[in-house]
Protein backbone atom coordinates (compact mmCIF):
# COMPACT_ATOMS: atom_id res chain seq x y z
CA UNK A 1 0.00 0.00 0.00
CA UNK A 2 1.47 3.65 -1.13
CA UNK A 3 1.37 6.32 1.41
CA UNK A 4 -0.13 9.32 -0.17
CA UNK A 5 -1.55 10.16 -3.11
CA UNK A 6 -0.23 10.91 -6.83
CA UNK A 7 -0.79 14.11 -8.22
CA UNK A 8 1.00 15.59 -11.51
CA UNK A 9 3.25 17.74 -11.08
CA UNK A 10 1.11 20.20 -13.59
CA UNK A 11 -0.66 21.11 -11.08
CA UNK A 12 0.78 23.53 -8.27
CA UNK A 13 4.66 22.62 -7.95
CA UNK A 14 4.72 25.37 -5.23
CA UNK A 15 2.72 23.49 -2.77
CA UNK A 16 2.85 19.67 -4.16
CA UNK A 17 6.44 19.44 -4.80
CA UNK A 18 7.89 16.21 -5.86
CA UNK A 19 9.84 15.80 -2.19
CA UNK A 20 7.82 15.26 0.82
CA UNK A 21 7.59 18.52 3.12
CA UNK A 22 7.88 16.34 6.30
CA UNK A 23 11.44 14.43 5.04
CA UNK A 24 14.84 14.30 5.94
CA UNK A 25 15.48 14.62 2.12
CA UNK A 26 13.14 18.05 2.12
CA UNK A 27 15.30 19.01 5.09
CA UNK A 28 18.83 18.41 3.24
CA UNK A 29 17.99 20.22 0.37
CA UNK A 30 16.03 23.06 2.01
CA UNK A 31 19.72 23.33 4.02
CA UNK A 32 21.67 23.61 0.44
CA UNK A 33 18.95 26.47 -0.85
CA UNK A 34 19.85 28.52 1.68
CA UNK A 35 23.98 28.28 2.04
CA UNK A 36 23.69 28.92 -1.92
CA UNK A 37 21.66 31.95 -1.00
CA UNK A 38 23.86 32.79 1.50
CA UNK A 39 26.61 32.82 -1.18
CA UNK A 40 24.55 34.69 -3.42
CA UNK A 41 23.63 37.20 -1.30
CA UNK A 42 27.37 38.02 -0.02
CA UNK A 43 27.96 38.08 -3.73
CA UNK A 44 25.83 41.10 -4.98
CA UNK A 45 25.36 43.19 -1.25
CA UNK A 46 29.82 42.49 -0.24
CA UNK A 47 31.44 42.13 -3.69
CA UNK A 48 28.97 44.58 -5.41
CA UNK A 49 27.49 42.91 -8.12
CA UNK A 50 24.32 43.91 -7.45
CA UNK A 51 24.89 47.67 -9.05
CA UNK A 52 26.81 47.23 -11.70
CA UNK A 53 28.24 48.56 -14.99
CA UNK A 54 29.61 45.38 -16.55
CA UNK A 55 27.55 44.52 -20.28
CA UNK A 56 28.47 41.00 -21.36
CA UNK A 57 27.27 37.70 -20.36
CA UNK A 58 31.14 36.70 -20.69
CA UNK A 59 32.43 39.57 -18.67
CA UNK A 60 30.03 39.02 -15.59
CA UNK A 61 30.74 34.99 -15.51
CA UNK A 62 34.50 36.27 -14.78
CA UNK A 63 34.02 38.49 -11.77
CA UNK A 64 31.52 35.76 -10.64
CA UNK A 65 34.29 33.51 -10.46
CA UNK A 66 36.74 35.92 -9.14
CA UNK A 67 34.57 37.28 -6.33
CA UNK A 68 33.72 33.28 -5.82
CA UNK A 69 37.76 32.27 -5.89
CA UNK A 70 38.69 35.57 -3.36
CA UNK A 71 36.11 33.98 -1.31
CA UNK A 72 37.72 30.53 -0.99
CA UNK A 73 41.07 32.10 -0.81
CA UNK A 74 40.29 33.83 2.35
CA UNK A 75 38.22 30.52 3.71
CA UNK A 76 41.72 28.84 3.11
CA UNK A 77 43.98 31.37 4.69
CA UNK A 78 42.36 31.80 7.81
CA UNK A 79 42.20 27.79 8.30
CA UNK A 80 45.73 28.18 7.68
CA UNK A 81 46.65 30.43 10.46
CA UNK A 82 44.26 28.29 13.03
CA UNK A 83 41.31 30.76 12.63
CA UNK A 84 38.80 28.00 11.56
CA UNK A 85 35.88 29.48 13.60
CA UNK A 86 36.36 32.97 11.53
CA UNK A 87 36.47 31.13 7.44
CA UNK A 88 33.62 32.53 6.56
CA UNK A 89 34.26 36.08 7.72
CA UNK A 90 35.03 38.66 5.11
CA UNK A 91 36.65 41.20 8.03
CA UNK A 92 39.56 41.10 9.97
Amino acid sequence: MAQGIRIPLAEDRRIFTPIDRSSYAWEKAYRRRTAAERVNSRLDCTFGLEKHTIRGEQKMRVRCGLALCVMLAMAVGRIKANQAEKMRSLVA
